[in-house]
């Protein structure tokens, strides 16, 4: 009876079996077929599948390429442009990821390089730019060059950028060779020159390593290379790198364009020099900023208010050092000559001091000042004279000293109506100094004695 049961069993068994194949044989879920055993190699290429592997950012994929049509990358392109003008950077990191994968194209790479650089991934950017070996191409290298200065590695910038030498006046020395390509040529005419950047990071990595001569330099030869690169120019004016005699040269070496004739009229405005006048807290400045002019300046002119001359003389030397083309440090250094009574070296400082910027009126004040100690009162008078002619068209309390001393040095000279009349000028100020009356009283009073005669 058992034996019976199991035999019922198996035969149903294989005949749902029969039934299940037939079935199967005849809908789309069958098995695969079984790769034929020629050995044509068509045959074997449709057999053989590739095994998936893992990729690189930025490498082509001959799969996703053939997926993926053009107009779908040109819309993903336009979407990573349009994220990154929305600041939305993990975005256009991601969508630029899939493209750049997707074609390979250097533009594509540039563009995930970018999208990273600017989303503050500056390891990850330069890793691919240096992957790439697309660093032949100038705008390749610069990005990776800036990604070192966002890292603070000054010295792997320099070597990134390349060797190049620049004279003093900003040429450049070495001539192209030709292994430098640009990929992106048609953009030329409405870009700043890539060569242009790529001196000014040279100046700003100079200038990082305290080495102002050559930062001076790359910043002439960048503003030479493009007029449109006012950074450079900026660096140069706002730093005090150039007399005001170089900043003349600069600009008359400058070739602008047709088009550009309003830039070089505000180059023109911008580089004029006039008396400054800070107002900043100076007592942790030098140790905040060792490069803002205004620190070392005040802290030599505490160091004066305190009579601490050696101090404030060791400022103002290291701000003349560190800015040639700042005239207030050898001004202040004659200043201090002359309250050491050295009229011989103040007069050295107030002429170097006017050679850098012969517009400051209170430079003649001081040589007027330092002619009047020699006793040089004809000298003393045209100083003071040229000092009110380099102010500004109306007169206030400010140059109320200068006419005080024109009042005097015309007392000397026994020109007295002119003096009154100099000092009457200084008595209409608020400020009314004992000098001016006393200068006054006794004009008056040697007019008198001379008319008893």
């Amino acid at each position: 009876m058992t034996s019976q049961r199991v035999a019922n069993r198996t035969a149903r068994s294989n005949s749902f079996l029969r039934r299940t194949l037939v079935r199967m044989r005849h809908t789309k879920f069958s098995f695969p077929p079984v790769p034929p055993s020629s050995s044509s190699p068509a045959s074997a290429e449709a057999a053989v599948e590739p095994s998936p592997k893992r990729r690189r950012v930025g490498e082509a994929t001959t799969e996703p390429a053939a997926e993926m049509k053009e107009a779908a990358l040109e819309r993903l392109r336009g979407v990573v442009r349009d994220s990154v003008g929305k600041h939305l950077y993990a975005s256009a990191i991601f969508l630029a990821d899939k493209v750049a994968a997707a074609t390979g194209d250097p533009a594509d790479v540039y563009m995930l390089a970018q999208a990273l650089f600017l989303g503050r991934h500056y390891r990850r950017a330069l890793h691919l730019l240096n992957n790439s070996r697309l660093l032949r191409d100038l705008r390749f290298r610069f990005l990776a060059a800036k990604c070192l200065e966002e890292l603070k590695e000054w010295h792997q910038c320099l070597l990134m950028l390349g060797d190049a030498k620049v004279d003093e006046h900003g040429n450049l020395l070495d001539q192209d060779d030709g292994s430098d390509i640009y990929f992106d040529k048609d953009a030329e005419d409405h870009e700043i020159n890539i060569k242009s950047a790529i001196c000014f990071l040279r100046g700003k990595a100079y200038e990082a390593l305290d080495n102002r001569d050559l930062a001076r330099q790359w910043y002439k030869a960048a503003i030479k290379a493009d007029p449109l690169c006012y950074e450079a120019l900026e660096c140069l004016v706002d730093n005090y790198m150039l007399t005001c005699e170089e900043e003349s040269e600069l600009l008359s070496s400058l070739q602008f364009g047709k088009e550009d004739g309003w830039l070089s009229a505000f180059y023109s405005c911008l580089i004029r020099k006039f008396t400054m006048h800070y107002t900043f807290p100076i007592s942790k400045a030098t140790g905040l900023d060792g490069t803002f002019p205004p620190a070392w300046i005040g802290t030599g002119i505490a160091y004066a208010a305190q009579e601490e001359g050696d101090q404030a003389m060791a400022a103002f030397r290291t701000a003349a050092r560190l800015f040639p083309g700042c005239h207030l440090p050898t001004l202040y250094m004659g200043m201090q000559y002359v309250r050491m009574h050295n009229f011989k070296l103040a007069e050295q400082f107030f002429m170097q001091a006017k050679s850098i910027c012969p517009s400051d009126p209170l430079i003649y004040n001081e040589l007027g000042v330092v002619a009047y100690n020699n006793k040089e009162y004809q000298k003393a008078v045209q100083w003071f004279e040229l000092t009110l002619d380099h102010t500004s068209s109306s007169l206030n309390e400010m140059w109320e000293p200068t006419l005080v001393n024109l009042g005097h040095a015309l007392r000397k000279l026994k020109e007295y109506q002119k003096a009154v009349t100099y000092y009457e000028k200084a008595l209409t100020f608020p400020t009314k100094s004992l000098s001016a009356f006393a200068g006054l009283a006794y004009t008056y009073h040697l007019m008198v004695f001379f008319c008893s005669f």
